[in-house]
Parts: structure tokens; sequence; C-alpha cells
């Protein structure tokens, strides 16, 4: 069994929302299918660091989430900022038992103890947002990771915070959050959302104040799922 992540799927398949008009993104549905099978078992776990589907609403989701269950493994989500059919844990979790989906699992103000890291981690915000309507979303989000690594931290194994946003990008931090992972010293952390090769060479990967930093945005892992562990 192991464990792998991705990001930023952008799956349109009940909506149309094509991600295939911007650069680097031809047929990636069937880029998706094809790695993820060459790649995953069945009794392997993919984490999907948000951005999953472009749908407004979760009925809106359906095909996007049936395509994701005939993929091998299980799939442990979280939200991205164009997840706009995310709705409570209770709610999302019904939807999925209502269309038979048996392979999702919601990370949510929780953790999940999966081949031996103790999986945590929440949205995440911008880095360069300060209204005020940022500062009561991030503050939000902090609670969130850290109610997510307290959990993670009660499970027997390496705790590995999970994020949409990057909590550092050329070289500014969002520092609600880096003092968060500094905080629970966090060694490891996966990040999504950035697209793009002008901006991919701006992330930061690799190591940064101690943590270990990995992008795993779909451009960017040429839409192959990337193993953790």
């Amino acid at each position: 069994m192991s464990l792998y992540v991705l990001g930023d799927p952008h799956l349109s398949l009940g909506v149309d929302k094509p991600m295939d008009i911007f650069g680097g993104w031809g047929n990636y549905v069937e880029k998706i299918e094809t790695n993820w099978k060459n790649i995953v078992r069945e009794d392997d776990n993919v984490i999907l660091a948000g951005d999953i589907s472009w749908g407004m609403k979760l009925e809106e989701t359906v095909k996007d989430f049936a395509f994701l269950e005939k993929l091998p493994g299980k799939k442990i989500i979280l939200k991205g900022n164009h997840d706009y059919w995310w709705e409570t844990k209770t709610k999302i979790e019904k939807f999925f038992n209502a269309h038979n989906f048996s392979t999702f699992s919601v990370l949510f103000n929780n953790a999940y103890l999966v081949d031996g890291v103790a999986v945590c981690g929440t949205r995440g915000w911008f880095y360069d947002a300060h209204d005020e309507q940022s500062e009561k979303i991030i503050n939000r989000e902090v609670g969130r990771l850290k109610t997510s690594i307290e959990a993670a931290k009660k499970l027997d194994g390496e705790v590995i915070v999970f994020l949409h946003y990057p909590p550092v990008f050329a070289g500014k931090e969002c520092p609600e959050i880096m003092n968060v992972l500094l905080e629970y010293d966090i060694k490891k952390c996966y990040y999504g959302h950035v697209h793009g090769k002008k901006a991919h060479n701006l992330a930061t990967v690799g190591n940064y104040k101690g943590i270990e930093f990995k992008l795993i945005a779909c451009d960017y892992t040429h839409f192959k799922p990337i193993h953790v562990t």
C-alpha cells in the first residue's frame, strides 16, 4: 500500500469549463486517467489537494466524481479555491453515499492515518491578501489547520501537511499559515494551486525554513500522482 498526492485536476465532465484551452492542458483528463492507472493500485491512497471539479453545485460534480470513483485506490479530498460545490463534510458524505461513491474521504478539521502517514491539512489562503474579508478567512483556515494537525498528532504516524494554496510563493509568505507549520515543527508540506511555467519557476520547491515543500499541481507533475510514501 502506498500514498500518493495530486492537486488541481480541474475536472469539468459535467459542466462546460474545459481546461485544455490553456497551454499545457491538452487532453488532460486522458493524461490523468492513463498516468493514474499506470501508477496507483487498488490498495493505494491518493490525496486530491483541491480544485477537483468546476461544478458549482454538488449535483454538477457527479460525472467528475464518477470518473474518479472508477480509478484505482481510495481518495482523500480537500477543498480548493475553485471548489464552489463544497458543502459541509456531512453533506458531501451524504452526496457520496447517495451516488454509491465509496472510495472518497473528506479532509476537513480531521486527519487520517495512511501507510504510516498522519494526513492533515486545509485549503489555506492567498499569501498577499490583506483586506478585512481575507483576514476572516485566513483566521478560519489557521483554526482548521491547527485542528487537523492536532488530530494528526494523536495518530501513530509521520505528520505531513497537505494544502491547496502555497504557504510561500516567490519568496513571499502567508505568515499565518507558515507560523502554524513552524509552531508544530512540520517537516513536509505538499501544495497545489500554482499553474503555468512562469508561476512554476517562482514556486518554492525544496527546503525552506526547515520544511520540505513540494508543488503537486497537475500541470507541474505532468498529470501524474506523486508518491508520498
